[in-house]
């Protein structure tokens, strides 16, 4: 799974439980969690400052309020926050590592672009570092929220893939660092931006007082989204303000590989 072969690797190899620290335990950081404790990991969550809705949501876990502790007993800190804080949120966890005198494994979960990896990697001063993206909702109980996927590069991303997870298909990709942002960049434009699109399209066909005409073109292309348009929308709608450092995070993807970055931009206009 990968040439360099780390402690986690070891404690799993030989049955020992892996201590793992989520920052922070959102919807998915919770989820992530708590499978990982199912497939036999201790898994710490740092809720320093968090709500107590956030507290709630990470049940299941071992919380500690306190960003030193949970880096401290850590053997792997998963980051998973919103994309416009991940390279704070690594230079807290360098921070915090090397306030207790610790080198955890850190994998950076979040929605951010290749060159924004390459601050997070700066950010942590050192320590070892793993590059994934989830794809699909929580990996949670609850039924027909679909497949949950996790895409891990580096050296080390094999590490992060043999963490066991009853509900969490992991994969490893040969690129190096970068490529699985890279490829959560390229999803998320598609399915977000398909969502921008169809909210454009039928507020304007709407005003024209051409939508039901336009649904009816679209349908045969497009059956799946049209058949739940307005719980869709209403949904996208919602959470669209949690997208914004997201879309300025595609833009700058597709800029680096020389394509307009406009399109993105404008979604992210708050």
């Amino acid at each position: 799974m990968t040439d360099t072969v780390g402690d986690p690797y070891r404690q799993i190899q030989a049955g020992e439980k892996v201590k793992v620290t989520i920052v922070s335990p959102g919807p998915i950081g919770s989820a992530l969690g708590r499978g990982y404790v199912e497939g036999g990991a201790r898994v710490l969550a740092c809720v320093v400052g968090r709500s107590q809705r956030t507290r709630a949501l990470a049940h299941g876990l071992e919380l500690v309020d306190s960003l030193d502790d949970a880096v401290g007993a850590a053997d792997i800190v998963l980051s998973v926050v919103p994309p416009g804080e991940a390279v704070a949120v690594a230079g807290a966890i360098g921070r915090s590592a090397a306030a207790t005198g610790v080198t955890p494994l850190v994998a950076d979960l979040n929605a951010i672009a290749p060159a924004t990896v390459g601050r997070v990697a700066a950010a942590l001063a050192g320590l070892d570092f793993v590059d994934g993206s989830i794809s699909g909702p929580p990996p949670d109980r609850a039924p027909g929220r679909g497949r949950t996927r996790l895409y891990l590069s580096g050296p080390r991303a094999g590490e992060i893939a043999a963490l066991a997870h009853p509900r969490l298909e992991r994969r490893v990709l040969a690129g190096p660092v970068g490529a699985a942002s890279a490829l959560k960049m390229s999803t998320a434009s598609l399915y977000k931006g398909l969502a921008a699109l169809f909210l454009q399209a039928t507020a304007a066909a709407q005003q024209a007082g051409v939508l039901d005409v336009m649904l009816d073109d679209l349908a045969p292309t497009f059956p799946d989204q049209v058949d739940g348009l307005g719980s869709w929308l209403a949904l996208s709608a919602s959470k669209a303000h949690r997208y914004v450092a997201e879309m300025r995070e595609i833009a700058a993807t597709q800029a680096a590989a020389g394509l307009p970055p406009e399109l993105f931009e404008a979604m992210g206009v708050v």
